[in-house]
């Protein structure tokens, strides 16, 4: 949805920016049913991505009403700053939008305390460029733009980090990205895992490289994956090297080894 939605409340999204072919009242009973079904689901609203800015008028307080309107478990914040004007200097990577994106963090966690979930999607390479991952591939202007974040006190108010480590080219290596996460972030941290074939000429998600990906950081306890999305088809005929997102969710609950791997997908 957007950061600087218009939410005046009575389950009208039209505003939002969320663009389902229904009500708000239908996705509000959605939830609630896809919550009673699965005990352990947490419901998150994104807000943000590629195409939505407005970061600057953000409405916390709309956002929150929304989330108790729906019945939803949080936000999953996707900040995507077009020029991050990312640099290195004595070491220490600095961008253009550090301390922007530190206070988004604090506002939306203020609007929204615990137990609600604050989530944060976080670039491929944006905890390159420092130390040990100075000069991971590859090369990109969002390189190191979550650092400043993950070492900031506004890193404590996320609960979870995922990595949106896919369509970054083909040196990139997702295992060393969550690495070079880890270095800095101590909590639960997701691997993304794409089903339609990247843009940048990077490896596909096959059943074979996504079962190598996160068996390489299974023993991370707090170790887990991002599935981009479900309901998306690959093109052509699905199969072990063109997977469709039913056959990738089960290579991840596989590989991860959680509980129940056989149970269908919607």
């Amino acid at each position: 949805m957007k950061p600087d939605l218009v939410y005046p409340g009575g389950l009208d999204l039209s505003a939002t920016g969320l663009q389902y072919p229904y009500s708000g009242a239908v996705l509000r009973d959605a939830i609630a049913a896809l919550k009673r079904r699965n005990r352990e689901t947490k419901v998150l609203l994104a807000v943000g991505g590629a195409t939505y800015g407005g970061w600057d008028r953000l409405d916390t307080d709309a956002l929150a009403r929304l989330v108790a309107d729906l019945g939803a478990d949080g936000v999953d914040i996707d900040y995507e700053p077009k020029h991050p004007s990312c640099v290195a200097l004595s070491g220490r990577v600095h961008c253009a939008d550090d301390l922007f994106s530190i206070r988004l963090v604090e506002q939306v966690r203020a609007a929204l305390p615990r137990p609600l979930v604050v989530s944060i999607a976080g670039w491929s390479v944006g905890a390159y460029g420092e130390g040990a991952f100075a000069d991971a591939p590859p090369r990109s202007q969002w390189r190191g733009s979550m650092l400043a974040l993950l070492r900031s006190p506004a890193a404590g108010a996320l609960d979870l980090v995922s990595i949106m480590s896919y369509d970054a080219g083909p040196s990139y290596r997702p295992e060393d990205a969550f690495r070079a996460y880890r270095a800095l972030w101590k909590g639960p941290l997701a691997l993304g895992v794409q089903v339609e074939p990247g843009t940048n000429g990077g490896p596909r998600f096959t059943l074979a490289y996504t079962g190598s990906i996160l068996a390489a950081v299974a023993d991370d306890p707090l170790a887990g994956a991002m599935l981009y999305a479900l309901e998306l088809e690959p093109p052509g005929p699905p199969g072990p090297d063109n997977p469709d997102y039913r056959s990738l969710a089960a290579a991840i609950c596989v590989t991860l080894d959680l509980a129940d791997c056989s149970a269908l997908v919607p």
